[in-house]
């Protein structure tokens, strides 16, 4: 059994989320609340806020005990990327990409 929470759209770049997503893949989930709260990381709020969203939907829709939890999967994946344009030199344009991020956290329980 295993209960899941996504956060579509974040307005932040996976590769700002990636590195704090390795450092609580496999943990249990009260050591990785833990790591999450005091991670200086830019996405460290984003990915706990997941966190504990998948584990109150493992506790609430699927009874399991929040004590055996542990990170199975967690990613932070491209999201879509918006393109917006800045004035440049010489009456030239360049582009600015504003990224966005699909994060997914994956809970199970052990045996």
């Amino acid at each position: 059994m295993e209960a899941k929470a996504t956060a579509k759209f974040v307005r932040m770049s996976p590769i700002k989320l990636k590195p704090v997503t390795d450092l609580v893949r496999g943990k249990d989930l009260n050591e990785a609340l833990t790591i999450l709260k005091f991670t200086p990381g830019k996405g460290s709020e984003i990915i706990e806020k997941v966190v504990k969203s998948a584990a109150a939907n493992a506790e609430n829709n699927f009874d399991m005990n929040p004590d055996n939890l542990y990170v199975s999967e967690i990613y932070a994946n491209q999201g879509p990327t918006m393109k917006r344009w800045r004035a440049g030199a010489q009456g030239r344009a360049s582009m600015i990409l504003k990224r966005s991020s699909h994060v997914g956290v994956t809970l199970k329980e052990k045996n």
